[in-house]
């Protein structure tokens, strides 16, 4: 089965909010990877972009990537090319 996400625009930023198939694990880990400079999934002028980054788990697991330039379609294609969730869908 496919899994899906979700990413919405926001005033200074993007919401991503995951489908319940994506394992909380590979999230945690596919933001410490971004958060320790790890992250192969994402340019380098994107990753500049990001101030800052925050995990919610608590109804639906979601992460809001703040950065007043970031947009929707970037991290669309970091979510693609990310290897944790490749091996979800």
């Amino acid at each position: 089965m496919k899994t899906t996400t979700q990413v919405n625009k926001l005033h200074s930023g993007v919401n991503i909010t995951f489908s319940p198939e994506i394992e909380k694990i590979k999230v945690f880990e596919m933001v410490e990877r971004c958060q320790n400079g790890q992250c192969d999934c994402m340019s380098d002028d994107t990753k500049k972009k990001i101030e800052k980054i925050t995990l919610n788990d608590k109804e639906n697991l979601s992460l809001k990537i703040e950065g007043s330039t970031i947009e929707k379609q970037e991290i669309e294609e970091a979510l693609r090319n990310s290897p944790l969730l490749k091996s979800m869908v």
